[in-house]
């Protein structure tokens, strides 16, 4: 049987276990349902360690404080934890720069189709070319970070270099859809025009927000223990 999620004494102190929680819970960076996942999965183990305390006949506060005692501090823990929720946050920016260049380029190809033979410019198709290459990066990534990782260690550098990757695909995209709407004849569907640079407009705001929660990430993972946050 669990304890409550919060127990207070009767001064109203906080839970050892909710209060070491809740500081490595400020310590840690990344996706917010992985991070929660990681928390709870804590929360079950101390729990839990507490638990066969009480068992023992100790009271519960004091229970608590052991639980938390032997599983390490915040800072202890913290880069370890770290590093998980970094890959991850990788693994989601990579994901999302992956899949959403090509579906834009499906976008601004069916654009092309309505131009009548319409040619975009050097000035579009060179971002355009920066994007697609980030792309491939972004699906090495996934594969590195996948099942390539179960027999290779995945380098240090890489959620830097994919944080860097990102915000260049966020970029690239951003200047590929100024240039076609930019340059788009008048036989083109001006309306389908507008429908995609709305898309491209959306994805550069999302993957660029991706990859700065990943450059965090990078940041703390990188930092010496006790040295982030």
């Amino acid at each position: 049987m669990k304890a409550p999620a919060r127990h207070t004494g009767p001064a109203g102190d906080t839970d050892p276990i909710e209060g070491y929680l809740a500081a490595l819970t400020t310590a840690l960076r990344g996706p917010a349902r992985a991070k929660a996942r990681m928390i709870e999965e804590m929360r079950d183990g101390l729990v839990e360690t507490a638990m066969a305390y009480t068992d023992e006949g100790m009271p519960y506060r004091q229970a608590a404080g052991e639980a938390v005692r032997e599983f390490g501090s915040p800072e202890e823990i913290a880069p370890s934890c770290q590093r998980e929720l970094t890959i991850v946050q990788a693994r989601h920016t990579a994901r999302v720069a992956a899949l959403t260049v090509p579906l834009l380029f499906a976008c601004w190809y069916l654009v092309r189709t309505t131009g009548q033979g319409w040619q975009p410019p050097g000035a579009a198709l060179l971002p355009a070319g920066v994007a697609a290459t980030a792309a491939l990066l972004a699906s090495a990534t996934l594969a590195a970070t996948g099942t390539l990782a179960r027999r290779l260690p995945t380098p240090r550098r890489l959620p830097l270099a994919v944080a860097w990757t990102g915000t260049t695909t966020a970029v690239a995209m951003a200047l590929t859809a100024l240039a076609f709407a930019v340059t788009s004849p008048p036989a083109v569907d001006w309306p389908l025009v507008a429908l995609v640079a709305a898309l491209a407009v959306a994805s550069h705001a999302v993957i660029a927000a991706s990859a700065r929660v990943c450059r965090e990430c990078a940041r703390l993972s990188a930092a010496p223990s006790g040295a982030g946050g």
